[in-house]
């Protein structure tokens, strides 16, 4: 025997039969139709049937549950069913509720109201212009009424095969039908307006559930008259809350209080809620879904994640996602900022399951870590298949091989990290940024590198193109888009030390190599340093420190312009793109740079005390190395780094010879010594007057 007989039909039919099995309320769930079935998963305590049933057939079902609340959640359109529940209660002394969507006609909505469909073809038949229905298909008959109909207007109505073949009959066909579910946004409803060219927009009062609001927004901004079809009856009853909160009131096992007075109780149709003051709210289930590429209706999706969103109150992500993802009748928002999105989940505290949806997979370059922040602990992550699996899987080639970045929305060294390794993936932000990035690999003589561009990755429009960079000069492709670069012969070698020799310097001076590598270590970089190299020379000590912060950024600060040259010259010839040019003087060029985490400092002109305070104003924590060679330079230096407040300070004199071939002989020529002085600020403290 059933404790509920639930005629539903309706998004808010749907979430009472949800809340009802996950309650375990025993109860029969009736539907008029086999795609309503499909909405609602039935279960141990939930059977669900589907089929019109005349007013003696719900007397029927009405008497074999003896006691049976009946809960109307159907459309506020279906009359006619409404009527019929309403006597068999009557008859059969059943206790009735009805569960009513709130209207969402605004008070500033200027539009047409009319009773009915025929008074709406009517209205329309001595206007002109064309006209987009968004009723239905069964009250599609009386608009054949308007004189020449079949040019005018245009159906949007349900994809079931059934219902393109009613249409059909009625002379709804090609353009003038359009089979689609939604929900839909105010852009897609703005779309179809501008496409149709609608001058009318035909709607009935639907509610949130139905989308009203983004019918009239969208009217309103398409400059499309609405003609919306009032309620058709003026009913009394309680909320979807408040039917939730009255089913809540159950205890843990047998027929609930609440449930069991409505029964007892006699009297009219209507009953007034019951609320369940000690009842504790039910925390909303909150996930965090990886829904894949996002095309093809949501292929790529996993089970897990699929199963979650269809049983989702709530929808939040952003605009491409949450249309492959939504079904009818579900709430949706078109956000995908974190504190927005966690706003709109705190506005919301009356759903029970809210879907977050995220391209990919939710640990692949995602706003889940943001987001995690901002909810509730119980939170949890749904994966989902990331862009660099399924499109390695279309290249068919292995992932677990390839160096993974982004330079989507933040900046990678694609050049460096491409000279590095055999393979390397990115995402790719704006649409000039593969045209970019392969003019760079011409520049840097790296045309032996293979190119995969993947765009729109698993939707209809996907496309893969393969090529040298040479092919990929004037790519126009996809904003959106993935890279897979393979490399062949990349550079293997991981430590510093360049020699002397590999570098182009002309007559500008050089660090040596045994005093450029020590002083690179002292510096104690990091793989994403922020480093000023000033008075740079030809570079070589710049080359070095890009070559170790491949995802970091190198300033190379020179004021003689013969040096500026060969600074572009090497940065070339060694593919340190992660390196920038600064031409000018110390420390004025400093001033517009971002703060800096570490400093080398091979000349500074006489202004050593000047660069030190500016490099303290950026970052108070900053690493510095000084390298000097006359003891005036080592005794400024060191009042400098005492009168500043540096700490920890590491001075080396380093003494170096090299081996000169003198006939069979090897010769050891000594080097001018070079102090070696490292030091690092201490927060902003300890500064002497």
């Amino acid at each position: 025997m059933y404790e509920v007989l639930l005629f539903a039909g309706t998004a808010e039919g749907r979430k009472i039969a949800e809340y009802m099995e996950e309650q375990g309320i025993r109860a029969l769930v009736f539907v008029a139709t086999e795609y309503g079935e499909s909405l609602i998963s039935s279960g141990p305590s939930l059977q669900v049937e589907w089929g019109r049933l005349s007013e003696a057939g719900m007397e029927e079902k009405m008497e074999a549950s003896p006691g049976a609340l009946v809960i109307d959640a159907t459309h506020p359109y279906a009359a006619e069913v409404t009527e019929n529940i309403r006597t068999a209660c009557r008859k059969t002394g059943r206790k009735y509720i009805r569960v009513l969507r709130k209207s969402q006609v605004s008070e500033e909505c200027e539009a047409v109201f009319v009773e009915s469909p025929s008074e709406a073809a009517d209205y329309l038949s001595g206007q002109e212009g064309r006209i987009l229905l968004t009723t239905g298909s069964k009250e599609l008959k009386a608009f054949t009424a308007i004189p020449g109909y079949r040019e005018r207007v245009y159906a949007r109505v349900l994809s079931l095969p059934q219902v393109v073949a009613e249409c059909s009959e009625l002379g709804f066909q090609g353009k003038h039908l359009i089979c689609m579910q939604g929900p839909f946004s105010k852009e897609m409803n703005c779309a179809l307006i501008r496409q149709t060219g609608a001058r009318f927009l035909v709607t009935k009062d639907t509610g949130a559930a139905g989308g009203f609001l983004e019918k009239e927004e969208a009217a309103k901004s398409c400059g499309c008259r609405l003609v919306i079809i009032g309620r058709p009856m003026q009913e009394e009853g309680i909320s979807l809350e408040e039917c939730l909160e009255l089913l809540g009131s159950r205890p843990a096992s047998g027929q609930s209080d609440a449930l069991a007075a409505a029964v007892r109780e006699p009297g009219t149709e209507h009953m007034a809620v019951i609320r369940n003051t000690a009842a504790a709210e039910p925390e909303a289930e909150i996930a965090l879904v990886g829904i894949g590429m996002g095309g093809a209706a949501g292929a790529t999706m996993t089970v897990e994640a699929r199963e979650y969103c269809e049983g989702a109150e709530l929808l939040i992500g952003a605009k491409r996602m949450v249309q492959a993802v939504a079904r009818p009748g579900q709430e949706i928002f078109e956000e995908y900022r974190a504190e927005e999105t966690a706003a709109i989940i705190r506005n919301h505290s009356g759903c029970r399951r809210i879907a977050v949806l995220l391209s990919g997979d939710v640990g692949f370059y995602s706003g889940a870590k943001k987001l995690l922040a901002l909810l509730p602990e119980s939170a949890r992550l749904i994966p989902g298949i990331g862009s660099l699996v399924y499109f390695c899987a279309k290249l068919k080639t292995a992932w677990e091989d390839v160096t993974i970045t982004s330079n989507h929305g933040r900046h990678s060294n694609l050049v460096g990290l491409c000279n590095r390794n055999r393979k390397v993936f990115s995402l790719m932000g704006k649409g000039e940024d593969i045209r970019s990035l392969c003019r760079k690999f011409r520049d840097y003589g790296m045309n032996g590198l293979t190119v995969h561009v993947g765009e729109n990755l698993s939707y209809p429009e996907e496309r893969i193109t393969t090529g040298n960079p040479g092919d990929f000069l004037d790519f126009t492709g996809d904003s959106l888009s993935v890279i897979l670069v393979e490399n062949p012969e990349p550079e293997l070698l991981v430590t510093h030390g360049i020699p002397d020799e590999a570098f182009l310097r002309d007559k500008v001076p050089m660090t040596k190599e045994e005093v450029r590598e020590i002083s690179v270590s002292k510096l104690q970089l990091t793989k994403d340093s922020v480093v000023y190299d000033v008075g740079a020379g030809s570079g070589s000590v710049s080359v070095e420190m890009a070559r170790q912060s491949l995802e970091g950024q190198v300033f190379a600060v020179e004021k003689n312009p013969v040096a500026v040259e060969l600074l572009y010259a090497n940065r070339r010839r060694f593919r340190a793109d992660n390196l920038t040019v600064v031409e000018g003087l110390a420390p004025e060029a400093l001033v517009e740079l971002p703060a800096p985490t570490h400093a080398f400092i091979g000349g500074s002109s006489g202004n050593l005390k000047e660069i030190l305070e500016l490099l303290l104003s950026k970052n108070p924590n900053i690493r510095v190395v000084i390298n000097a060679i006359t003891l005036e330079t080592l005794s400024e230096s060191l009042e400098a780094l005492k009168a500043l407040g540096f700490a920890g300070e590491d001075i080396a004199s380093v003494s170096v010879a090299k081996s000169r071939t003198a006939g069979r002989y090897h010769m050891m020529m000594g080097q001018n010594p070079v102090y070696v002085i490292a030091a690092v600020g201490t927060g902003g403290g300890g500064h002497e007057a």
